[in-house]
């Protein structure tokens, strides 16, 4: 027996109701700061609490037994994720980016593709003093070889800061309990 597209159309819930379907806008969260700022915590708990999808590159690399500082494959690692990522964000998912987005550029980009897929996009600039950020990457001892202090204070002021001008350009950041 065949059926015709017409009639497995009318199974559908909101066709049979005569009701489009609901459609949400997607939600693009960049957390932003340098090693130590508590980027991964925020974004764990913007994931649970908003239902979203989070992407951390260092997670990725170490799953797949990469060396964190391989740079061309944390390229690629984050490049898949942004393709998967935009594929969320049409479907009105809310996308988690904690790559630590050092330069305005970087952030530019990801801001400016999810607006042109209708999505909101937000800012969540995390900063410590450098003291505190080595203290909290020393506790956790993750990174092999080790961050020295030294190359915190080099990252620090390589990295670009979001000014007031730059985060005017962003939706207003979700709230969260906890942080």
């Amino acid at each position: 027996m065949t059926y015709s597209l017409a009639r497995k159309r009318s199974n559908c819930r909101a066709c049979i109701h005569n009701r489009p379907v609901e459609s949400s806008r997607g939600r693009l969260i960049i957390v932003c700061g340098l090693p130590g700022a508590g980027k991964t915590t925020h974004a764990q708990l913007l994931e649970k609490q908003l239902r979203g999808v989070r992407f951390c590159p260092d997670e990725w690399m170490d799953g797949l037994a990469l060396d964190l500082y391989d740079e061309a494959r944390r390229a690629n690692v984050e490049a898949l994720q942004w393709k998967i990522g935009q594929e969320l964000l049409k479907l009105g998912v809310t996308v988690i980016i904690e790559w630590g987005t050092w330069g305005r550029s970087e952030r530019d980009t990801l801001r400016l593709g999810a607006q042109e897929l209708g999505a909101d996009a937000e800012l969540h600039y995390l900063t410590a003093p450098v003291d505190i950020l080595f203290d909290r990457v020393r506790r956790r001892g993750m990174e092999d070889p080790p961050i020295e202090r030294e190359d915190l204070a080099r990252w620090a002021e390589a990295f670009e800061a979001p000014t007031d001008k730059e985060l005017a350009l962003y939706d207003s950041p979700s709230a969260v309990d906890g942080f």
